[in-house]
């Protein structure tokens, strides 16, 4: 039984892989997109940076990350963080045309009051080129 998925799996994607399209799968240092968007109570500003991506005729998904500066205001009652913070997330990109919806992922570090959780976000942007 494994045998027989394991190559329907193999089929199908030879056959998907060698129909004529202009597909491409690249490496890239900086793709052009700036995205807004809302993450764990407060928003965030990026670009996408390295990224490995898939291009199909205007299409374009990008798996990588994303520097970014992340708004949020600090609640606590003792001292507190700056209201705009440096952050480094990893995230799934779309671009179509000149339009980009982002799904980002951003890590929050432990502190006294809260562990340390990986929060999902979301964010829509334009594509510069």
């Amino acid at each position: 039984m494994k045998k027989l998925i394991g190559f329907t799996v193999i089929f199908i994607s030879i056959i998907n892989f060698a129909q004529e399209t202009n597909s491409k799968v690249k490496v890239s240092f900086f793709d052009g997109i700036a995205v807004a968007g809302y993450v764990d109570k407060g928003a965030f500003i990026n670009f996408t940076g390295p990224n490995i991506n898939f291009v199909h005729n205007q299409t374009k998904l990008i798996l990588g990350m994303l520097p970014s500066m992340r708004i949020k205001e600090d609640k606590s009652a003792t001292t507190k963080n700056s209201i705009i913070t440096p952050n480094l997330g990893i995230g799934i990109t779309v671009a179509y045309n000149k339009l980009a919806l982002q799904i980002p992922f951003y890590y929050n570090a432990k502190t006294s009051t809260a562990d340390g959780k990986w929060k999902i976000g979301i964010g829509f942007g334009y594509r510069f080129r």
